[in-house]
Formats: C-alpha cells, sequence, structure tokens
C-alpha cells in the first residue's frame, strides 16, 4: 500500500485523505491510477485551466467540498482562475460576466447537462464541436465521469476535509 500511495503524489508529500482511502482496495486503486493519471497529464487534450474549470465545476455541482478544496489549493493559480471565476464555478453560472471566452463557458454548460441529465442536448453538442474537436469533446465527457465517481467516493467514504484547503463557505457570491 505504501509503495502505491508514494506514486500518487510529489516526492516527499504525503498522501491525501481521498488516496490514503481508496488505497485500503489496492487493486481497484492500481487500476484507477492510469484513468487518474491520465485526467491530470500532459496527454490530455484540454488545457490546464479549461481540465481545472469542469472539474470545479463538477465537484462543486456534486457538492464534495473535498475534492473541490484540494484542486483549488493545488491547481487554481497554476490555472490562472480567478477569485471571481472560482466563486462562479461553485455558485454561479456559465453566464457570469466573468466567462468572456465561449469556449470556457461552453465547458461549464457542458459539466451541468451532464451532471443534470447524464447527456447533452443536441444544440449544445453542436455548440461544443464549434469550439473542441473530437477528441477534446471526449475528454471532456471522460473528465466529468470521472470526477463524479470521485465525487461519489469522498463524499460517500466520508473522507475528512484536507487541512488549509478552501471551503465552500469561503468562496460566496457577490
Amino acid at each position: 500500500m505504501a509503495a502505491q500511495l508514494a506514486t500518487m503524489m510529489p516526492a516527499g508529500v504525503p498522501p491525501i485523505g481521498l488516496f490514503r482511502t481508496l488505497a485500503k482496495n489496492l487493486p481497484m486503486t492500481v487500476a484507477m491510477s492510469h484513468l487518474g493519471r491520465y485526467e491530470l497529464g500532459r496527454d490530455l487534450t484540454l488545457t490546464l485551466r479549461e481540465r481545472e474549470i469542469v472539474i470545479l465545476r463538477i465537484c462543486a455541482r456534486c457538492g464534495c467540498e473535498y475534492e473541490w478544496g484540494v484542486h483549488v489549493m493545488v491547481f487554481a493559480d497554476r490555472a490562472a482562475l480567478t477569485a471571481a471565476e472560482v466563486t462562479s464555478l461553485t455558485h454561479g453560472c456559465p453566464d457570469d460576466p466573468c466567462w468572456t471566452a465561449g469556449r470556457e463557458a461552453t465547458l461549464i454548460r457542458m459539466a451541468d447537462a451532464l451532471h443534470d441529465s447524464c447527456d447533452i442536448n443536441d444544440a449544445l453538442w453542436r455548440s461544443a464541436q464549434e469550439s473542441f474537436d473530437e477528441r477534446q469533446l471526449l475528454d471532456v465527457l471522460l473528465l466529468c465521469g470521472w470526477y463524479h465517481a470521485i465525487c461519489f467516493a469522498a463524499r460517500a467514504a466520508r473522507v475528512d476535509l484536507e487541512a488549509g484547503a478552501p471551503r465552500f463557505a469561503d468562496v460566496t457570491p457577490t
């Protein structure tokens, strides 16, 4: 278990609570690690910023403060997400004034549609095809599904919030 956990974190960084929880089923964790590395890696066809927009939106919509907080703490600055954008992803909508790039608003609409109905209607799909190629669209779909699964696990297993990670209450709508 320790060897697997060591592969899941940067050198010298102790494993986060979610990983310690998942590692209780080691074969599952080993299998999950491959997709997890893809979703957070350089082969994903979305930019870091686009990836984090999708992840933060899915985590917020799932009410998963744990995973949302980890991603805000670790990736929001790297993804150049402003406080207004993080607030919007948590409490707002794709029509909020902070979303000036249509491509980013489309990502939020896709995440919302998948969360709400497990589908994307034809009009939204056509709109998404104007901004994203087939590989990127598949990455958006699976990224949403992957983080839905992560949220389910973190919430249902009652993973304790990480020390120092932001909370939903830290971002309030204006």
